[in-house]
């Protein structure tokens, strides 16, 4: 697919609240649940989230701080959430090109995401 199709079908999923696919999920991320909770604890990330996109469809799924995973447009909320609309905009926008670039080449996007505290 290109990198065109791929970030038309991104900005779709994420930054226009587009529907998610159930099955990509369970096709391709659920059985790395694990894999992914054990990164994201040895990395004492706050939150953690993988992107994954194949014929036209975007799942996503992000494990939050108390370890819960939340699966596609739940996990966008709670992202947006964390992140807050205008943040989540920009950041999304900002990773945009990586996700492109790596989801083009085979892999899932993965990040793990760490709280700025006020003194930062």
């Amino acid at each position: 697919m290109s990198k065109i199709t791929t970030e038309k079908h991104l900005v779709r999923t994420l930054l226009d609240d587009g529907a998610m696919s159930k099955a990509l999920f369970e096709e391709e991320l659920r059985d790395q649940t694990d894999e992914f909770l054990k990164s994201k604890q040895e990395d004492q990330d706050d939150f953690f989230f993988a992107i994954t996109e194949s014929n036209n469809q975007v799942a996503m799924l992000l494990i939050d701080g108390d370890d819960k995973v939340h699966v596609n447009e739940e996990a966008r909320a709670v992202l947006k959430t964390f992140w807050q609309k205008s943040v989540y905009e920009d950041n999304i926008l900002l990773l945009l090109p990586q996700m492109v670039e790596e989801l083009n080449e085979g892999y899932y996007f993965v990040s793990g995401v760490k709280a700025q505290s006020a003194a930062e």
